[in-house]
């Protein structure tokens, strides 16, 4: 079932501690569970499994349990030890696991959505189960009676949720690129604002309640940080992949952010240096360095008798500007840019080496990276996907652990 893997540990690189095989289909989530050599996993195969290290160093299922629809998502709450299941035909179960984690008791089923769960997240301050859909809708449920309380439809699939319990508001993002701000009341919710941004659709969301910053991941492959609570619209652009971002985690205590990818890229980013923001970019009909017209500049292409060219955009300043006047590629980490990127040859030269440095750090999970778990005061993570297996990983080397920055475990 479960493979344990020796191998040294290697400075400044995740550590695979263990592999864990036995799914017939993907695994969509897995979660550690706190305090416990465990994990939860929920899979396309209809299983829901409790895994359990053993003596042996490998872990083995003390759960097995199968539902009538796939699972597409999962959120556990430790302290209740409460574990809400979302199905692929729109419902949301609850189960009640057992102290030794070796039984699991249906507690009710949630009416949630007419299609495909694709997050949920349970809240208990507000006794609510909250969910988002292939249905194209966001909803809450009361987890005292189960029943609805309210319902609010958008214009794509909603792929991923957070929620803030102490203003109960929900961060929905879905396939269109976009990220809905909501507020949540007993009967009703209100639009507070739309967050746009990413250019393909957001795949993943992490909220911190302290710093108030949102992050989202998309199909675009970058990572956007939303400061919502300095209230100016500040947001930062993060580009350190090369496949779509499906799973984020931020760290307060380290002041990091983990992000994976897709194709298994890990990157961990250093959210303590102080950034730049990237330009908006500026639109012209003509290159805003040697003036030359744009192919759709039809007057001033017949006037000087030249053929238009193609418009770029320097990724430092945010100019238009033409193939020739922007020929060079340069890293720019401090404005996210941790890959080359196009620069117009002024910005080109006004970039110094240290400049270059990196601000992240880029591993790989060597398999595809649908969901991603931490459990930071023991510097563990967990990650899961399409190819079936289910990796934990140390990630001590890479970012500490919260231990050693001052945290007690809860």
């Amino acid at each position: 079932m479960a493979a344990e893997i020796h191998s040294r540990p290697q400075s400044s690189r995740p550590v695979l501690l263990n592999k864990i095989e036995g799914h017939s289909d993907s695994v969509n989530t897995a979660v550690l569970i706190p305090k416990e050599d465990g994990v939860i996993t929920v899979s396309e195969d209809r299983t829901i499994r409790v895994w359990l290290k053993r003596d042996s160093g490998q872990y083995w299922p003390s759960i097995y349990h199968t539902v009538s629809s796939p699972c597409s998502c999962m959120s556990y709450h430790h302290e209740s030890r409460r574990i809400f299941i979302g199905q692929d035909n729109g419902a949301v179960v609850e189960f009640l696991i057992s102290e030794d984690f070796n039984k699991m008791n249906h507690v009710k089923t949630y009416p949630a959505h007419q299609n495909r769960v694709s997050d949920l997240i349970f809240s208990l301050e507000s006794q609510w189960v909250i969910s988002t859909g292939h249905d194209k809708s966001v909803s809450w449920m009361s987890s005292q009676s189960g029943s609805m309380l309210g319902r609010h439809s958008f214009g794509s699939w909603a792929s991923c949720l957070q929620y803030d319990n102490d203003t109960q508001h929900a961060f929905v993002g879905d396939y269109s690129g976009q990220i809905t701000l909501l507020k949540l009341d007993e009967q009703s919710c209100s639009v507070i604002t739309t967050l746009k941004g990413h250019e393909g659709s957001v795949a993943a969301l992490y909220w911190d309640p302290v710093q108030r910053w949102l992050f989202s991941g998309a199909s675009d492959h970058s990572v956007i940080m939303w400061d919502i609570g300095g209230r100016q619209g500040r947001t930062l652009l993060l580009q350190g992949h090369h496949e779509k971002v499906q799973a984020l985690r931020y760290l307060p205590l380290t002041h990091q952010l983990v992000s994976c990818s897709a194709d298994g890229g890990i990157t961990v980013w250093n959210m303590e240096t102080t950034r730049e923001e990237a330009p908006q970019w500026l639109e012209s009909d003509s290159c805003q360095k040697c003036e030359q017209p744009f192919f759709w500049n039809i007057k001033q292409m017949w006037d000087t008798k030249t053929l238009g060219l193609r418009q770029h955009h320097c990724r430092k300043c945010g100019k238009a500007i033409c193939g020739k006047c922007s020929s060079k590629r340069s890293t720019y980490p401090i404005m996210g840019f941790e890959f080359q990127v196009r620069m117009c040859d002024d910005c080109y030269d006004t970039i110094k080496e240290e400049d270059r440095t990196p601000l992240a750090t880029f591993h790989e999970g060597k398999h595809n990276i649908a969901h991603m778990d931490m459990d930071p005061s023991r510097g563990l993570m967990v990650t899961c996907g399409s190819d079936r297996v289910v990796k934990i990983w140390d990630m001590t080397q890479v970012v500490g652990s919260s231990v050693a920055a001052g945290f007690s475990p809860r």
